[in-house]
């Protein structure tokens, strides 16, 4: 039976690979991100139906739901990504503020956002996924503070969603090759010392993550909600 699926951020990388999987298992699929070419690219390879969208905005967010599908069976929260890297820098506390807010907008506020948007619409037993970071737990200033404030916040709405078996759940990626997280700003001897700090000694790749999303939005997984979900290769562990 086909499943309604949004992904945010769904043009490239970890949304694209998640965007990939749902559509090959005959779902209903509608990817979002805020550039109309790599959407369409990213439509035309898959199938989904791609709307361009800006998930800080609520503005945009409401003109996003009438090309929804009427009922979501899965709601992907990756849009995001570390700010930092676009910014354009300063030395006073106004573009400090400035910086940090970008962050938590982009990583923590589009995911609460889209979520109440969507939350009438997502259908009982459902799941939500959101994309976190390793970063939470090893921190990386505005960024790796976001993705925290993801985790703890998502706790409160697996309360809130439970008693529709609606579960709510991050997955927490360590490096993935193939993704424009990091920009032009990965030289080689970072690349290294990131592998070098796994168990399994290799990169990961966005199907890496792909995967574990498909598993939390199966019917496997509906007693497991408001955890954080490792896939990292081992570079940070739990007991």
């Amino acid at each position: 039976m086909s499943r309604g699926i949004l992904v945010t951020g769904g043009a490239t990388g970890i949304g694209l690979a998640v965007a990939r999987h749902f559509a090959a298992a005959g779902d209903e699929v509608v990817i979002t991100g805020r550039r109309p070419g790599p959407l369409e690219t990213a439509a035309k390879e898959t199938g989904a139906r791609a709307v361009v969208c800006d998930h800080t905005d609520p503005e945009a967010l409401l003109r996003l739901l009438p090309e929804l599908p009427g009922t979501l069976d899965v709601l992907v929260n990756n849009a995001g990504g570390q700010t930092d890297f676009d910014a354009p820098g300063g030395e006073d506390l106004a573009d400090y503020a400035r910086d940090f807010r970008a962050n938590l907008d982009a990583n923590l506020l589009s995911a609460a956002l889209t979520t109440r948007a969507v939350s009438d619409r997502l259908a009982d037993g459902g799941a939500v996924i959101h994309i976190g970071s390793i970063a939470a737990d090893k921190g990386s200033g505005s960024y790796g503070a976001a993705k925290a404030g993801l985790a703890s916040w998502n706790i409160d709405l697996a309360k809130q969603f439970g008693g529709r078996g609606v579960t709510a759940n991050v997955v927490s990626p360590g490096y993935i090759a193939d993704t424009e997280f990091f920009r032009d700003f990965l030289t080689d001897e970072r690349r290294d010392a990131l592998i070098a700090a796994t168990a399994v000694g290799r990169p990961g790749v966005p199907d890496d993550i792909a995967g574990a999303v498909a598993f939390l939005a199966s019917p496997a997984a509906r007693n497991i909600t408001a955890q954080v979900i490792n896939v990292n290769g081992g570079e940070v562990s739990t007991r």
